[in-house]
């Protein structure tokens, strides 16, 4: 180790600028600055030395160039230990820089803007700043460099207990940030300028996915398996990484998941509803005017299910909707909000995970959905897909009625957050049996009416692509289903038209498919 005796700082976001540049000042570091840095600690009365002094040429073409400079790259990069490499930079009158204090021009949230010009983009890409870090990152035995503002404290109390100095083991990790950032930061331009120059292509030829650790978890998918959960960085919509924890157990692998399943599904609806979520499929789904009213009904669909579940309000979460869940095991409830009787009544239960969610995510943000294979990714755009009176296509001789369209567009809205083969039987919007993950629809058809029972007299079914033959309808009509809505585009349609026209059912198309792997 070595005193630090000289400092460049040159930072555009100035929070906490003054406080570490006096104490650096206090440990005899000489502190040379570029621009607007420098003015704010003359200001503050700190000596500094400006850049130009250093390199001998004054900062041009806009501030474009002022640290790209053999008297600053050269200070950043020559080995300490290096004989030669000291030699070339006393040859050349170059002095050693061991501290850089950088962080960059803020680019992410310049494009975060959506009424950004391009031109304002370029201009907030920053290229001294990421060669200067990337200069004293890789020679990082003999310089430090700091890009985050909140470590300026911690930074300052290893030096005074170090008289002057920082251990290897704090420049080792302060590189590596300067490379997790820099590689962050050249992503964010590339994705940008990708969207911009290329509109065309939705799927441009290389993508980069940045990614932000939240928390590590317990474990994974199960106790064998490691995991994490991470945040995409550059969504305008953060969507459940904006969740925070008011009470209950740490979160686990699949309570994520399934938290994930139930805000979407209840985000969907702009009425009050209430989704109960087991191993990502919903297992109820209620609607209603008031949300209490909503979980009864999502609950009374399978109350055996129900345990052991994750359940998502799209309202607050009010003291009668706490009372309904009663003694009920639950692994986790997401609302936008609780009530103070609410939560004192829920955390009572001492695991209850209970999250805030408080800004709900629009279903047609274009964000991309990614599945894992081996050795790649699978990419396709979410699916965002709503339906209109207008997208629909009765092609039965009966004509659904206004309560029968209504249950309809409520179950195809949630047939879609349900594992393929998918099927939805609802009334009254609420959902009274579910059938899911089957490799047969037919059997996905069985299990939705088995679980319905009596209840599915009179009401609707969904499904989430067309019935290949007419047993799902000679099914569905055996057991008093009304109307049903699916995609349609089969070789059999008419076979299965037939089959509802003969057992007087209201068949509508949508001509959309909702396949969920």
């Amino acid at each position: 180790m070595s005193k630090i005796k000289t400092a460049l700082i040159s930072v555009s976001d100035k929070t906490g600028l003054v406080p570490f540049a006096k104490g650096l000042k206090s440990m005899g570091v000489e502190i040379i600055s570029t621009g607007g840095t420098a003015k704010e600690l003359k200001k503050a009365k700190i000596k500094t030395t400006d850049i130009s002094e250093v390199t001998g040429f004054p900062e041009m073409l806009d501030g474009r160039v002022k640290t790209l400079h053999p008297k600053i790259h050269g200070g950043l990069l020559a080995v300490r230990s290096n004989k030669k490499h000291m030699k070339t930079l006393k040859e050349h009158g170059i002095n050693p820089i061991d501290m850089v204090v950088v962080n960059l021009y803020p680019f992410e949230n310049t494009v975060a803007n959506p009424k950004v010009k391009l031109d304002e983009a370029i201009e907030n890409i920053d290229i001294g700043g990421p060669s200067m870090i990337r200069s004293a990152a890789k020679n990082y035995e003999s310089v430090a460099v700091v890009t985050d503002p909140a470590k300026y404290p911690e930074i300052l109390a290893e030096m005074k207990k170090l008289k002057g100095m920082l251990s290897q083991k704090t420049k080792e990790a302060l590189a590596r940030e300067v490379f997790r950032l820099t590689s962050r930061y050249d992503g964010a331009i590339f994705n940008y300028l990708s969207k911009v120059t290329e509109p065309e292509l939705v799927f441009p030829r290389s993508m980069n996915i940045s990614l932000e650790k939240v928390q590590d978890l317990r474990y994974g998918e199960n106790p064998h398996q490691r995991g994490a959960f991470y945040r995409e960085i550059g969504l305008k919509d953060p969507g459940i990484a904006a969740m925070k924890q008011l009470h209950g157990k740490e979160l686990s692998y699949n309570n994520i998941y399934d938290i994930d399943s139930a805000w979407s599904i209840v985000n969907y609806f702009a009425q009050p509803t209430v989704a109960i979520i087991k191993h990502t499929n919903p297992c109820g789904v209620g609607q209603a005017d008031k949300i209490a009213h909503a979980y009864r009904k999502a609950y009374a669909s399978d109350p055996v299910s129900a345990y052991g579940s994750v359940i998502a309000a799209n309202r607050m979460v009010d003291e009668d909707m706490a009372v309904a869940m009663g003694e009920l095991f639950v692994e986790a409830v997401i609302a936008p909000s609780f009530d103070k009787k609410a939560l004192r009544l829920l955390m009572q239960k001492k695991n209850l995970r209970i999250i805030e969610i408080s800004k709900p995510f629009s279903i047609r943000d274009p964000g991309l959905d990614y599945k894992r294979v081996r050795g790649g990714f699978l990419i396709q755009d979410m699916d965002n897909a709503e339906l209109t009176i207008s997208d629909i296509k009765v092609v039965s001789k009966k004509q659904p009625t206004v309560a029968e369209l209504e249950d309809l567009f409520f179950a195809w809205g949630i047939v879609k957050y349900v594992k393929s083969n998918a099927i939805v039987v609802a009334k009254g919007k609420e959902t009274l049996g579910i059938g899911a993950g089957q490799m047969s629809r037919v059997d996905s058809v069985e299990i939705a009416l088995k679980k319905a029972g009596t209840l599915a007299k009179g009401a609707v079914l969904a499904s989430d692509a067309f019935f290949p033959f007419r047993d799902n309808i000679d099914l569905a009509a055996k057991a008093g289903i009304s109307a049903i809505m699916e995609t349609g585009g089969s070789i059999r349609d008419e076979e299965v038209i037939v089959s509802a026209n003969e057992h007087n059912i209201s068949l509508i198309f949508t001509g959309r498919r909702h396949f969920r792997h």
